[in-house]
């Protein structure tokens, strides 16, 4: 899934300006991302026609109770997950997609079938998301919580931001911090939409996800996903979140 697609998008993505009321200052150059991009996730040649691929969970199943119950992720991993793998790659065949990228596959997202363009989506934002989570959790340090300070006043104002933005998402979704232009903003995408697409309401590099589908916690909490996003913070990956700023 790592290919030199995250690279063109966050230099194109650091280097464009965008239209968007967001606060906080400059974080970095978009030398010094691509830089750091280059040396945390490297790249593989590109050419040929883009097949999707499942990370490997960085733990097991149950390593995040009592936060997230075991049966929860092996299901969300073992049935959701693959699926949308699955689906994506069936759909680049069938449809005889050319594109080499991620980066191009999302450009193109508002073109793309409905079966390419979800299944997409939730095969890139769900590898996303479990990169993002670890059972030895600590809060944010370093770069992300002067950043997350600068932006939004302070990290407690900034987990109810984003706690807000994920109760407010009507139906099924992501919320997302993301890094737009080098300043950090909240926001939320429905479905498997995520903000690397060409008509996302909001484009920039995503450092952090939240998945609000119902599938991701229902098991546990059933309706209750203001009970969830609490224990999502629990075993927020920080230090991927460091790294992805960089």
């Amino acid at each position: 899934m790592k290919t030199n697609s995250r690279r063109q998008f966050i230099e194109n993505t650091l280097k464009a300006t965008v239209a968007v009321a967001v606060t906080g200052p400059l974080i970095l150059s978009a030398d010094k991302a691509l830089a750091a991009y280059n040396q945390n996730e490297g790249h593989l040649p590109t050419g040929e026609v883009l097949k999707f691929s499942q990370v490997p969970l960085g733990f097991d199943y149950k390593a995040l109770e009592p936060h997230i119950d075991g049966l929860t992720n092996e299901i969300h991993y073992t049935k959701h997950h693959t699926a949308y793998i699955k689906n994506v790659n069936d759909a680049i065949v069938a449809e005889k997609l050319t594109f080499s990228t991620e980066k191009e596959f999302f450009d193109h997202a508002s073109q793309l079938s409905p079966k390419a363009r979800n299944n997409g989506g939730g095969a890139w934002n769900h590898n996303f998301f479990w990169e993002s989570l670890t059972p030895n959790s600590a809060g944010p340090d370093g770069k992300i919580k002067d950043a997350i300070v600068a932006a939004f006043g302070s990290v407690e104002q900034f987990k109810e931001q984003f706690s807000q933005a994920a109760l407010g998402r009507f139906g099924s979704g992501w919320v997302w911090l993301v890094n737009v232009n080098g300043k950090l903003t909240i926001t939320s995408t429905a479905n498997q939409d995520n903000p690397l697409f060409d008509n996302a309401a909001v484009k920039g590099a995503p450092l952090l996800a939240l998945d609000v589908w119902e599938h991701a916690y229902y098991l546990k909490y059933q309706n209750r996903r203001n009970e969830y996003v609490a224990g999502w913070w629990n075993v927020v990956n920080w230090d991927a979140v460091n790294k992805r700023l960089a």
